[in-house]
């Protein structure tokens, strides 16, 4: 073969065989033995699971399924029986839970949702030959929801009966005008705590009891406080609701919310220079009314004991009349007002103000000196008159 044709095939064939070799450590650069790809997808799970757990998390709350209210005294029910006007009508359920329809005996429905109403009286009618099985066509509706009172006690500043889901005469005149459907928004739980007086301080939201026929049931209402969900159960008449207490004050409900007092009064008393009397002091009926979560130093300000001079009033002396809810005991607090002012931030040195308090204000030693000396200068003035006059004479 020529030589001329010779090394140019041989130039060629090494060129094809450098360019196959490349393509193979291509391949071969891209490709990952079973253990190190392996490692690699541990630490991709390592890091999506630390970038997952800095993400803020959305919480869900389940939404419990809507319980039937059931009938309480008072409330009152629209019937309609097909092709029976006689037992049609709106009734309102006595006193007893009977529920009375003419030529029908008085029916029990006392703690009775209003389809099991439906069923028993479909039932009595059909038993006692009224109508045909099988023809029988009612209708129970709610027309007007009731007040009703249940009890209220633990925690709370005011234990005791109250009536929920009161009222005005103006509504109920309305409703009678409606052929069914009422919403009672303030016949619930938390409705009832409010009227109580409001939850204490000191009220365990997670474990509150609600007795019903005996049965006892319990609600966590934390949620209340945040916004977030919570189980706001309906009550019916006879209820009893129980909030444990946890023994200590808790400063997350020392505020105004759905189930803490808006405000209160405490009894203030400032009989005292630079003030001779309450009045004059303007202590009146809006510095008396303080919002709920107020401290024993804003309360003072109210009642004018902190300020004017400072050589006079910086050394005045406040005390503080308190009953501790959890004992029922009275007990006394006495502040320096110009100690309570540099450490306002110390909670046992500040401490909140509760329903009924009272605080009182004496001066400085400073204003009660001047105060004796102003009674002797009132004192001795007339006798140093007449001797003037004596000696005139």
């Amino acid at each position: 073969m020529d030589r001329q044709l010779i090394i140019p095939r041989i130039i060629l064939i090494l060129f094809v065989s450098i360019l196959s070799a490349c393509s193979n450590l291509a391949k071969v650069s891209y490709q990952l033995d079973p253990a190190t790809e392996k490692s690699e997808l541990e630490l991709a799970t390592l890091i999506d699971s630390i970038q997952t757990k800095h993400q803020p998390k959305t919480q869900h709350y389940k939404v419990d399924r809507y319980t039937p209210l059931t009938l309480s005294p008072g409330d009152r029910l629209v019937v309609d029986v097909l092709d029976g006007e006689d037992f049609s009508g709106i009734y309102e359920i006595n006193i007893d839970g009977m529920l009375n329809i003419p030529y029908v005996a008085p029916l029990s429905v006392l703690g009775k949702t209003v389809q099991q109403v439906e069923t028993q009286l479909a039932n009595h009618l059909i038993i006692h030959g009224m109508l045909k099985r099988g023809q029988v066509s009612i209708s129970c509706r709610i027309q007007q929801w009731s007040a009703v009172r249940v009890i209220v006690s633990g925690a709370v500043f005011s234990p005791g009966g109250v009536t929920i889901n009161n009222r005005s005469i103006e509504h109920k005149t309305y409703m009678q005008t409606q052929k069914s459907g009422d919403a009672p928004f303030e016949r619930f739980l938390t409705t009832a705590i409010r009227s109580a007086g409001g939850v204490r301080p000191d009220a365990d939201l997670s474990q509150i009891q609600m007795i019903r026929n005996g049965i006892v049931s319990t609600y966590d209402i934390r949620g209340i406080l945040e916004g977030h969900y919570f189980e706001d159960i309906a009550l019916v008449a006879g209820d009893q609701v129980v909030i444990p207490s946890l023994g200590v004050t808790q400063n997350n409900l020392m505020r105004p919310s759905q189930i803490t007092p808006p405000g209160f009064q405490i009894f203030i008393s400032n009989l005292s220079t630079p003030a001779d009397s309450n009045a004059q002091s303007a202590i009146g009926e809006h510095s008396r009314s303080i919002p709920f979560g107020t401290r024993l130093l804003r309360g003072l300000i109210s009642a004018n004991c902190v300020g004017g001079t400072v050589s006079t009033n910086a050394s005045r002396v406040a005390i503080l009349v308190t009953t501790d809810f959890t004992t029922g005991q009275t007990k006394v607090v006495q502040r320096s007002i110009e100690d309570l002012v540099r450490n306002h931030n110390r909670d046992e040195f500040n401490p909140y103000l509760m329903p009924n308090d009272g605080i009182a204000c004496y001066d400085s030693n400073v204003t009660n000196i001047r105060a004796v000396a102003r009674t002797f200068s009132e004192l001795f003035n007339p006798f140093l008159l007449l001797s003037s006059i004596g000696q005139g004479d």
